[in-house]
């Protein structure tokens, strides 16, 4: 590792006050010992329980607040904490004091105070003093007890500037003991630098705004395509107190690189429009446009004047695209397309042009597979983290973020210490403090690992910090004002620092890459029900006239399944593509054919009606409907058994497109009715109908005509006869003959509009 030699180059610890302090409590702990052993009162005392190494675990002692974090020597040190007796005893004449001491040399020095939990006579040093120790009389068994100390700043015997430790014991006796003896401690660290260091480390610190994913694909039908989201949670986050807000809010204040997923702004610019979210099987509006609208415009202010990193739209998984999804065709052109609107979206929301420049791979780790599907995004810097990119030689300091691995890509690699600082539970004030006290040394020891090598580090936090880490980071980085021994640059810059030729700029191999982190990628599966999503949206975008209304919504949402944030949540991630498919199926299903009964042609030819019915809002076209006969006694046109007819129709309405047939002979055909895309890509079901062939042969004809021929003589004679009739009444002196009837009235109804019925039959 980097800090393997911390020793070399750095200045030798102050030894004056602390080492006659340590002195005295090292050689009186053998006469302390000896007092000890005399029998109190004629009797031989307890003899230490044969557990006596976890005697100073008995209290739980935890540090609540140090402040202040970087104190001057006019300062007074406060700490506050509880004590928790956690033994089998009630502890008497508890004494609480503080510890300080010996300056630390090196980063590696802090990490071996940090993992320390048992007092260790001689490697703690020996209380400040009595004037400045809390009593506490008695400390029942699993009771908790509050504390604060308070010393002035110039009663530490601090040295030379540098990291101290910093301790708070608790020492007491019990019934089984009764002699006094460390019964818990609990360690810190307190950096000192009194004025500005001569040299000072450049920092850049990562502040990011990320979100898992909220919005559907499902847009209402209105002019303004209202989105639908899957729930209102996305809002908790936005009011007051939520985990985005008081990332907002804090990193209003502080000296940090704002990186952006361009989804959470484009969700929260929905919300604060007309919104609707699903609630049990149905949609509800959604009420929180204002908490929305404020958290937006709050964001705008602070950034512009700030330094903003875009990332790919919805922060797709690049370890997973690159180790599961780069084979399955399509999905790189995903990644591109994320990439691609990742400016505008922020440049429309923000009205700040951002960096597109970086890809942030989970964790800061990297293998080549990971960097070539970056840089194939369009990216030029790769964010990745020290655990991952080690060093190869021993470095007695740690070198500059900038590394430079090939092909115009740069890898900004983090510091892994300082990283993942803040993962941990931070709701608890003693970790939260423990956290800002070994961040503020670590940076501190960091500087002076070489203080004529001024270097640039590079701090990536959680991806999605919680509140109270987002509140832990802003005091660690609050604890840096006055730049002491840092300075603070953005992200840009720091990609574009001198790097160290002696730092490693070699990219780890695939087998290098974390199990763990391997193990929550999304499968190859996801990458293949994407690819499938994607295929029917083509299709369907082919037949609309307004593709945009569609293609959007559908495009992020497909984005949206590749994101960063399913990692672990394997069931959600696979319900949210399936709900992204099940909706475009039922969108292209609303373009149908209607169901067709079985038809009678009666004659060498007639038109076969079918009809297609849109269901949608927008217009299709560009559809093509083709039938095929399985029987050449019915043909097309009169040349095959297959033939296609072109499709449009508008919004809401149907169409009933014709066929010509011709038939040679009697019996049944099996027509297939299906609609194809003008590209010949199948759309929709198929449909199935009965065509019964039912000829008229020259023998009916003969019979036909015979029996007209009588028709047409009986009607002559009739009519002579009538002639006649009238002839004679007219001599008679009357109008119409008696008895005779008047012209007979027309016998047809109406054409029916409704569907037709089992044995339809079309004539010519």
């Amino acid at each position: 590792m980097a800090e393997a030699a911390d020793f070399q180059g750095a200045r030798r610890p102050p030894a004056r006050r602390w080492l006659r302090r340590t002195a005295a409590a090292v050689l009186g702990a053998p006469l302390l010992a000896g007092l000890l052993a005399v029998p109190a009162a004629g009797s031989a005392p307890a003899a230490e329980p044969a557990k006596a190494p976890t005697g100073s675990r008995t209290v739980d002692v935890s540090l609540n607040t140090l402040s202040p974090s970087v104190p001057t020597e006019d300062d007074t040190l406060t700490v506050s904490g509880t004590l928790t007796n956690k033994g089998k005893e009630t502890i008497s004449a508890a004494e609480v004091d503080l510890r300080v001491g010996p300056r630390l040399s090196g980063r590696g020095e802090v990490d071996d105070a940090a993992k320390r939990s048992a007092y260790v006579p001689g490697a703690d040093p020996a209380p400040v003093g009595d004037a400045y120790t809390v009593k506490i009389p008695k400390l029942a068994k699993g009771i908790s007890q509050d504390f604060t100390l308070s010393v002035p700043v110039d009663k530490l015997d601090l040295d030379d500037p540098g990291v101290y430790q910093l301790g708070v014991s608790v020492s007491g006796r019990t019934a089984a003991v009764p002699y006094e003896r460390v019964l818990g401690i609990e360690r810190s660290f307190l950096p000192w630098q009194p004025e500005a260091s001569d040299s000072r480390t450049k920092l850049t610190f990562l502040w990011p705004l990320i979100a898992s994913p909220h919005v559907t694909a499902e847009t209402r039908s209105d002019e303004q395509q209202t989105p639908v989201f899957t729930d209102d949670d996305l809002a908790k986050e936005l009011v007051p107190g939520g985990r985005l807000e008081r990332m907002v809010s804090l990193g209003s204040r502080l000296p940090v690189t704002w990186v952006v997923d361009p989804d959470l702004l484009a969700s929260v610019a929905a919300m604060a429009g007309t919104y609707e979210v699903e609630s049990d099987g149905a949609t509800v509006p959604g009420k929180n446009q204002t908490v929305a609208k404020q958290w937006l415009t709050a964001l705008e202010k602070v950034v512009e004047d700030g330094k903003v990193i875009a990332l790919p739209f919805a922060d797709p998984d690049l370890a997973s695209i690159a180790h599961r999804g780069k084979n399955v065709s399509g999905t790189l052109s995903h990644l591109q397309n994320a990439s691609a609107v990742a400016a505008t979206a922020v440049e429309t929301i923000l009205h700040v042009k951002p960096s597109t420049d970086f890809a942030w791979p989970v964790n800061g780790a990297v293998d080549s597979s990971i960097v070539d599907v970056a840089t194939s995004a369009g990216a030029h810097n790769v964010i990745a983290r020290s655990d991952s990119f080690r060093e190869t030689s021993r470095l007695p300091y740690t070198p500059t973020a900038a590394r430079p691995i090939g092909g115009g890509t740069t890898a900004v690699v983090a510091d892994a210490r300082l990283s993942t600082l803040f993962d941990g539970d931070m709701s608890r004030a003693g970790a939260s403090t423990l956290a800002v006290q070994k961040f503020l040394a670590q940076t501190l020891a960091l500087t002076e690992q070489a203080p004529d090598n001024e270097r640039s580090i590079v701090v990536a936090p959680p991806r999605m910090p919680s509140t109270a880490q987002a509140q832990t980071m802003a005091r660690a980085l609050e604890g840096l004002a006055g730049s002491r021994w840092t300075q603070p640059l953005d992200l840009v810059a720091a990609a574009e620092e001198k790097p160290d030729p002696r730092a490693t700029a070699k990219v780890p191999r695939g087998s290098a890459y974390p199990k763990k982190l391997r193990a929550q990628e999304l499968p190859t599966q996801a990458f293949q029900d994407i690819r499938a999503t994607q295929s029917s949206l083509n299709s369907f975008e082919t037949i609309l006239t307004q593709p945009e209304r569609v293609v959007t919504p559908f495009g992020n949402a497909i984005n949206r399944s590749m994101s960063t944030s399913w990692r672990g949540r394997s069931l959600e991630a696979q319900q949210y593509r399936d709900a992204v498919r099940d909706y475009l199926q039922s969108l292209t299903s609303e373009v149908q054919l209607i169901e067709k009964s079985d038809v009678t042609l009666s004659g060498r030819s007639a038109t076969i009606p079918v009809t297609v019915q849109n269901k949608l809002v927008q217009g299709v076209d560009r559809l093509v409907l083709r039938l095929t006969s399985d029987n050449i006694r019915l043909k097309f046109n009169g040349d095959g058994t297959t033939t296609a007819l072109p499709v449009s129709i508008a919004g809401g309405h149907s169409q009933s497109v014709k066929f010509d047939t011709s038939t040679s002979a009697n019996g049944r055909a099996q027509v297939t009715a299906r609609l194809f895309t003008e590209n010949g890509t199948p759309y929709g079901d198929e449909m199935t109908f009965t065509v019964k062939v039912s000829e008229v042969t020259p023998t009916v004809l003969l019979v036909i005509a015979g029996g007209l021929l009588l028709l047409v003589l009986a009607g002559i004679r009739m009519y002579t006869h009538r002639k006649r009739a009238v002839a004679s009444g007219t001599a008679d002196g009357n109008g119409d003959g008696p008895g005779q009837p008047s012209d007979p009235t027309p016998d047809t109804g109406p054409e029916s509009g409704a569907p037709s019925g089992t044995g339809e039959k079309v004539d010519r």
